[in-house]
């Protein structure tokens, strides 16, 4: 059985499928390829690799073509992500099985199945939001997300049957456990550290609103240090000296990250203990140990019995950024009120048994390729 693994954006989502692979490649019958379009990625799934104990599997770039040459060297358009799949579509066609932890990559599922291999689809990110049940996820053959919140929303949209959806957990969680022995403390100051962690989508994201009144409420105060943890994305366009401006902004109690690997594996909101946000998905890794989260609701979002922000029902939501500083320091004394929804809230989204998902997964998608259905347990 010859798989396909695409990751197709940035290197973050290495750290949501390679396990997987990583599982298949030891199995008798299975030759396994991670295809890659960030040239940053061999480094990470060697990363992986070694935390596991295991050597990588081939890897190879994706042909860009002309076209998706042209568009991926002006940093400010993007990885091309079209042009670089319609470039290697006849090569990507010839395998049993393509496994994709992106939906974007449905089209190519769109013809008839005899004709084409059997596509699987790992979810990545574990929010509440509309883009986790987009409908071209019904175009995949075996759907492979977190947790039954998840599963049961594609089955309730119609994305996807009982018999072809398999909840592994998240695996991320496991991946970076095994990252970060030996990990040293960001700041000198035995303080309460306060991570912000705000999403990419210009839209959604409270960065504009936020970030100024931030720091200049956190740079007046010796009571907590701040991490500033966006999405990886967000500077993903911008030149290198913007993302530098940005962190020469740190100071001793504030650390400003825009660029580096700690924003992909847990690093930051492992250390924190106090949560800011907005819609980042991230939440749900931060509150895997229940603690203190404040929501930045400065769109005036009316949010309440609206499926789409479950998460904010795990802490306070403030809709004013003069009042930032003011709800992280009265946090600690709220939580006690969040901590039985944030519990229930993250096991729905990112399943209970991290550390065997990857070979869950790997069952999966052998049964159904051999059977057309899930028989494993």
């Amino acid at each position: 059985m010859k798989i396909a693994f695409l990751f197709i954006a940035e290197a973050y989502q290495t750290y949501h499928g390679y396990t997987i692979a990583l599982a298949l490649a030891k199995r008798d019958g299975c030759d396994v390829v991670a295809y890659y379009n960030d040239p940053t990625v061999p480094e990470h799934l060697q990363r992986i690799a070694d935390a596991n104990g295991v050597d990588p599997i081939p890897a190879k770039r994706l042909k860009r073509g002309v076209l998706g040459w042209l568009i991926q060297s002006v940093r400010i358009l993007g990885m091309a992500k079209n042009q670089v799949m319609r470039a290697n579509m006849p090569e990507l066609l010839s395998y049993d099985v393509i496994v994709s932890v992106e939906n974007t990559v449905a089209w190519l599922a769109k013809r008839r199945k005899s004709e084409r291999p059997l596509f699987v689809f790992k979810s990545h990110g574990a929010g509440d939001r509309d883009v986790a049940w987009h409908p071209r996820i019904a175009e995949f053959d075996l759907l492979l997300p977190h947790g039954t919140k998840t599963a049961e929303r594609y089955v309730e949209q119609g994305l996807g049957q009982p018999a072809a959806i398999k909840t592994t957990g998240y695996l991320k969680t496991d991946v970076t456990e095994r990252l970060r022995e030996g990990q040293q403390a960001f700041f000198d100051q035995d303080r309460p550290t306060v991570v912000y962690n705000p999403h990419k989508d210009r839209k959604q994201s409270s960065w504009r609103q936020a970030i100024e009144p931030m720091l200049e409420q956190f740079a007046n105060q010796d009571r907590f240090n701040l991490i500033v943890a966006p999405h990886i994305k967000m500077f993903r366009r911008r030149s290198a000296s913007a993302r530098q401006r940005w962190e020469n902004r740190s100071t001793g109690s504030i650390l400003i990250d825009t660029c580096s690997d700690r924003l992909l594996d847990n690093s930051y909101t492992v250390a924190a203990d106090i949560y800011i946000g907005d819609v980042s998905s991230q939440v749900y890794e931060f509150t895997a140990r229940p603690r203190p989260c404040v929501f930045l609701n400065f769109n005036k979002i009316d949010w309440r019995d609206n499926p789409n922000y479950l998460f904010w029902q795990m802490g306070e939501v403030i809709e004013d950024p003069a009042d930032i500083f003011a709800a992280v320091a009265r946090a600690r004394d709220l939580h006690p009120q969040y901590i039985e929804i944030q519990k229930k809230l993250t096991s729905d989204a990112l399943g209970d048994d991290i550390k065997n998902g990857a070979e869950y997964a790997a069952d999966a998608i052998v049964d159904y390729y051999h059977h057309g259905r899930i028989e494993s347990a």
